[in-house]
């Protein structure tokens, strides 16, 4: 069957289908851009269960997606599919490929689980068709017990009295430890107040978020200088576990330290609170650390 090459009539479906003409680019829908990280953590729901992460207007001249963005929409994804009386206390994701930072992040969400306490949740980040970013998130209703936290440091100047700081990735930093660009035993912080500079609703699901995107922030290995090994690389996997409610539009304290570096591979631990010292998450995160050259993936 020929086509006309204008046609006005109905559509028809399967072979008969008449072709695109040549040259003529199917419409597509314009990507959205979020401008600050409340519309950076905006995902789109597209179907049940399956999300799109906005593309970052701020990326801060990176290569490659920042992983506290996949990490906070694919957490902000899950969290959208739980009853809203849950909260999250843990995630635990693994970074498989380089994102880019051009291109929306498409967010699949499993629902492995819905109990009497505890929700569990999946999510794979894909982008053309690759998996980037794969996650596994508990959720849980709020229980009445005893309770216990680890007294945090005492001896950390506030923000305000801070001078050195920055702006980036959404985020206002100002640097804890005093950081000397010349003094090559400080060769970036591991101690530093963060917060996200634009107002955020009262929302706590978004605050968590907004705190699974700092967490990557940084590095345990900054501070270190040992032959063959670098200050930091890329993330291989990362854990939070959530503790209390703690504004994240408000002054966060990120705190971290080594654990243990080897075989090209290094462990740190850290945590982030509040001004008023209460501990709002527990991390953990582990790094490609090989010396300069290495490029096997």
């Amino acid at each position: 069957m020929v086509w006309p090459a204008t046609w006005t009539g109905p559509v028809p479906r399967g072979r008969n289908r008449p072709p695109v003409r040549c040259g003529v680019l199917p419409q597509t829908p314009s990507l959205t851009v979020a401008e600050n990280l409340v519309e950076a953590l905006d995902v789109e729901e597209l179907d049940r269960d399956l999300f799109r992460g906005p593309v970052a207007a701020n990326t801060s001249g990176r290569l490659s997606l920042y992983g506290g963005q996949v990490a906070g929409q694919a957490l902000r994804a899950a969290g959208l599919t739980v009853p809203p009386d849950r909260a999250p206390h843990s995630l635990h994701g693994y970074f498989l490929r380089p994102g880019k930072v051009d291109r929306p992040v498409i967010l699949r969400v499993s629902r492995d689980r819905d109990g009497r306490s505890f929700s569990s949740r999946r999510v794979v980040a894909v982008q053309e068709g690759d998996v980037i970013f794969s996650m596994l998130a508990s959720f849980h209703v709020h229980e009445e017990s005893g309770s216990y936290e680890a007294e945090g440091p005492d001896d950390v100047t506030g923000p305000e009295d801070l001078r050195t700081g920055w702006q980036a990735l959404f985020l206002e930093v100002r640097d804890a430890n005093g950081t000397d660009p010349v003094d090559i035993t400080q060769r970036a912080s591991d101690r530093m107040w963060v917060r996200v500079p634009t107002s955020m609703p009262d929302d706590p699901l978004l605050h968590a978020c907004a705190l699974a995107y700092m967490s990557d922030l940084g590095t345990g290995f900054g501070r270190m200088v040992i032959e063959g090994l670098p200050a930091g690389g890329p993330s291989i996997d990362h854990a939070v576990w959530f503790q209390q409610d703690v504004r994240a539009d408000e002054w966060v304290l990120l705190d971290l330290w080594p654990m243990k570096a080897g075989a090209a591979r290094g462990v740190y631990l850290g945590t982030l609170r509040g001004r008023d010292g209460a501990l709002a998450a527990m991390l953990a995160q582990e790094m490609l650390l090989r010396p300069s050259g290495g490029s096997r993936s």
